[in-house]
């Protein structure tokens, strides 16, 4: 069966909830977790709220589906597509990126590792907005002052901001993150994805796995608005024309005005870790991109990467 729509034109609790979760539904449900929280209160907490939807999900309409699609929709040609006469306009959705870069205590143990990573991955199940989300160790940690990374995509701006205050993530961040991490990053940006189910939520097989990159960028005060976004449309344009490496790729220009280390983001998922390594040492990225585009023109950079594996996928 499948994922069906809500007839109000704005998510639901509901449906952003299990929309979140879920794209087919089985013959039993299954969660489609990159992580699965190891905390025995947070895994029965999880199963608490699906039972109580499941039944109600089963009857959702299919053909209402589009009712939510159409909302900040805008229509873009793609990457692949410029300069042909007779190319398709695809449809694209407007969502908001977050991005967090934790620098842990060289004494944290592995058990309050794992607990910090469990929490944040929760978080998505204790307020509305949370569409997708990844998060983990920093594989190359020798190369960069920080040593995990966090990932969500919001609906939209306001739901953003009600997630930094929501009480849960409030906790979380008092109880679990600040007494092991000294250092952190936010960077916030709105970017665009393909209007369809599966990009939006990064759901399907092919998000189930792969490498999650992460680049912050602090360009020079000079070249905003000009030289900066004309950098950021060729690292668009050319991680649109490597589908057979790239799963996804946003970025934006940052709009957290608590954080202004850094003015522009972009989140690449990537298929493989070869796939990531292949790009970044190809020559249309050094040469096109990096070399005369972004490096030119920029203070200060950091890239990072994480490997996104699933633990397991069913929850009962």
């Amino acid at each position: 069966m499948k994922i069906c729509g809500r007839r109000t034109q704005s998510f639901t609790p509901l449906t952003s909830t299990l929309m979140n979760c879920y794209i087919n539904i089985p013959s039993k449900p299954l969660f489609d977790f990159s992580r699965k929280p190891s905390n025995p209160q947070l895994l029965f907490a999880a199963k608490r709220r699906w039972n109580r939807y499941d039944v109600l999900f089963r009857g959702i309409r299919r053909k209402n589906l589009g009712s939510w699609k159409m909302r900040n929709q805008t229509f873009v040609f793609s990457a692949s597509e410029v300069g042909n006469g007779n190319a398709d306009i695809v449809k694209k959705r407007k969502v908001v990126e977050h991005v967090c870069l934790l620098k842990a205590r060289e004494d944290m143990s592995d058990e309050v590792e794992k607990d910090m990573l469990d929490y944040l991955y929760t978080t998505q199940y204790q307020m509305r907005g949370i569409v997708a989300i990844s998060l983990g160790r920093i594989s190359d940690q020798e190369l960069g002052k920080y040593t995990h990374a966090v990932y969500i995509r919001f609906q939209k701006n306001e739901d953003l901001s009600k997630f930094y205050e929501n009480p849960f993530y409030v906790g979380v961040l008092k109880d679990r993150v600040f007494p092991y991490c000294h250092d952190i990053v936010n960077v916030d940006y709105e970017s665009e994805v393909e209007d369809d189910i599966m990009p939006i939520f990064r759901k399907g097989e092919e998000f189930n796995y792969g490498v999650e990159f992460v680049l912050l960028i602090a360009f020079d005060k000079n070249s905003l608005g000009g030289p900066a976004e004309d950098a950021m449309a060729a690292l668009a344009e050319l991680t649109a024309a490597f589908p057979s490496l790239i799963v996804q790729a946003t970025k934006g220009s940052n709009f957290n005005l608590n954080n202004v280390e850094y003015t522009h983001g972009a989140v690449i998922r990537f298929r493989s870790s070869e796939a990531c390594e292949t790009f970044l040492k190809s020559s249309q990225y050094n040469d096109q991109v990096w070399g005369s585009k972004i490096q030119p023109i920029s203070e200060k950079v950091i890239s990072v990467n994480y490997s996104v594996d699933p633990v397991g996928t069913e929850l009962m």
